[in-house]
């Protein structure tokens, strides 16, 4: 009678937990790591494309600012002012968070030339109210122009390549970009500048 023999049984041998843990996590940590490049590298283009845009965004005020001899400051005062007619100087270095020196210079400027006029306050007459006068409102819409072309177009471009709502997008990336204590001031601002008229003639 034959005798049977014995069938041996292939053992896989597996390897323990923390080994498998061991030889997986380079790679993992490899491709944590070109995850975060890649993010960091986004980030930084993001904040180039900010620049840039920035640089272009006011390249046809400052041509035109120049004439004047008047600088950005010059420009951000008379958008200001323009904005909230009868603004107080107090208000308006809220807004600018620059000096009172600063501000004191470009007003200066701007009342000797004839482009922005100061009143005294009514109920307080330690406070000076700024308006634009015609001449101040007429380079206050040369230099807007330009840039309402610019943003107009951007929106309508951006729009039609994302099948999107841009200026829906736009708002919420620059109001994210706001410091949080000062996104509900921002905010306000702006949907008191659409309720405000455009302003006197002083």
């Amino acid at each position: 009678m034959p005798i049977a023999t014995p069938v041996k049984k292939h053992v896989t041998k597996e390897t323990p937990a923390p080994e498998r843990a061991r030889e997986t996590a380079p790679a993992e940590k490899g491709a944590d790591a070109a995850g975060e490049a890649d993010d960091a590298t986004r980030l930084v283009e993001a904040i180039e494309l900010l620049f840039f845009a920035y640089r272009d965004f006011i390249s046809d005020p400052d041509a035109l600012l120049a004439e004047y001899d008047f600088g950005r400051a010059h420009h951000r005062v008379i958008h200001f002012v323009g904005r909230n007619p009868g603004i107080t100087v107090a208000e308006l270095l809220d807004i600018l968070r620059i000096t009172k020196q600063s501000l004191a210079r470009v007003l200066k400027q701007l009342i000797e030339r004839g482009f922005v006029a100061q009143e005294t306050g009514r109920k307080d007459r330690r406070q000076r109210l700024l308006y634009l006068t015609e001449a101040g409102r007429d380079l206050n819409d040369r230099l807007a122009a330009p840039q309402r072309e610019r943003v107009a177009r951007a929106l309508l471009e951006a729009g039609a390549e994302a099948g999107g709502d841009a200026e829906d997008a736009w708002r919420k990336v620059m109001l994210a970009l706001l410091n949080k204590e000062n996104r509900s001031e921002v905010e306000d601002r702006l949907a008191d500048g659409r309720d405000r008229p455009k302003g006197r003639k002083p």
